[in-house]
């Protein structure tokens, strides 16, 4: 049996456990609401006013408008899943973090030491709430596509078991598109063929389903209609990339506007990364033109690091060429990481990295007091009451 452990509405559940008196209240992680941000997360008090997560943070605004609205603070998020994945390890190396907040568990070579997957799953929920007064929803399956079905058929701080003997019964009367890779598009076609549900789809031969998607699609959905899924818990699975983007409410193409922002950006993919104790070789900039047209350009350093400096130094170099040289309106901004080394490439210093100290410094403040606390004057607006 395969475990999957997703956190309920996790980053504003850590926002409510530093701040106990909005935990009443409905609380959203994400932008400013005047700008064309999107939702990170939202409460289940939010989520009464219909708020989601990827939701624009205009339509959340409208949608609740009594709503707490916290910026996001990654690096306060990267110490608490530690602390989730601290717990989980105590009952298996066979782990794989699927993101900051949720995780599949491969515990059948468990068993003799702490009982049934059932047993391990009810005290790994109950260690997390009462170490971190957090609430979690497992689900527990056969398989890796069930699992991470069963934890979400109950939330919040859910628990559902589905044993072979219960698969179709679990399956078919979900609608169609909770199948996995099962998107608009695919969704619209099957409905198109009075496919509503998963019932419906399991009712198709494969050689029909192979006329309206081909063979492997086709194959894809035959299985998983049927609760197969043959995927195996991957521990080397790992970050690959680490990027933070934001779009502007209004297109813009004040360089020093457009400069400012994109170090606010570096900032925070920055703490992120040392809150993973992660190290960049490759730094790359993205820019969307008012056309909608879209770029990426990246540049690649000798030595990984998660220096903020010292990544600045190549966004800024990249914005020099590629940016400045077009000048036209931007809607949108990001800065990524990736190419990452398992182990600290920073060149030797004969003198002690004091940037790299501030870092550090920098860090352990946002964490305690927010993601805006404290930050380099270059990216302050004008108008910003910092710098008054």
């Amino acid at each position: 049996m395969i475990i999957h452990i997703d956190m309920d509405a996790f980053y504003a559940s850590v926002e409510e456990l530093d701040n106990p008196q909005i935990k009443t209240r409905p609380v959203i992680v994400g932008g400013p609401s005047k700008q064309r941000g999107v939702v990170s997360a939202a409460n289940y008090e939010a989520r009464k006013y219909g708020v989601h997560s990827a939701m624009p943070m205009i339509t959340a605004s409208r949608l609740c408008p009594n709503a707490i609205i916290i910026k996001p603070r990654h690096q306060r998020y990267s110490e608490v899943s530690k602390q989730i994945k601290a717990i989980f390890f105590r009952y298996t190396p066979l782990v794989q973090p699927l993101s900051l907040d949720e995780a599949f568990l491969d515990v059948n070579q468990s068993t003799r030491l702490f009982g049934s997957p059932i047993a391990i799953a009810k005290r790994i929920k109950s260690e997390i709430q009462s170490e971190l007064n957090l609430t979690a929803s497992v689900g527990i399956a056969p398989n890796k596509f069930l699992a991470k079905l069963a934890s979400d058929a109950d939330k919040p701080d859910g628990f559902v078991i589905v044993n072979e003997s219960e698969i179709q019964s679990f399956l078919d009367p979900m609608p169609v598109n909770r199948l996995w890779g099962v998107g608009k598009s695919s969704a619209k076609r099957l409905e198109e063929q009075a496919i509503y549900s998963v019932y419906d789809l399991r009712r198709k031969k494969l050689d029909q389903l192979e006329n309206i998607f081909g063979t492997q699609t086709a194959q894809h959905l035959y299985n998983l209609s049927r609760g197969i899924d043959g995927r195996k818990v991957n521990v080397e699975s790992v970050t690959k990339s680490i990027s933070r983007e934001t779009t502007f409410s209004n297109d813009i193409d004040d360089l020093t506007e457009i400069r400012r922002v994109f170090v606010i950006l570096t900032e925070n993919v920055c703490e992120r990364m040392r809150g993973e104790n992660l190290f960049a070789k490759t730094i790359q900039i993205k820019y969307r033109r008012k056309d909608f047209k879209t770029f990426t350009r990246s540049d690649s350093l000798v030595h990984a690091t998660n220096q903020t400096d010292t990544v600045w130094k190549t966004v800024s170099q990249l914005i020099t060429n590629h940016i400045v040289k077009s000048v036209t309106p931007l809607r949108l901004v990001g800065v990524g990481l990736t190419n990452f080394s398992q182990d600290n490439e920073l060149q030797p210093d004969l003198f002690e990295n004091t940037d790299y100290t501030l870092d550090k410094i920098s860090d352990r403040i946002n964490t305690k007091f927010g993601s805006a606390a404290l930050s380099r004057a270059k990216g302050l607006s004008k108008t910003d009451p910092k710098k008054q």
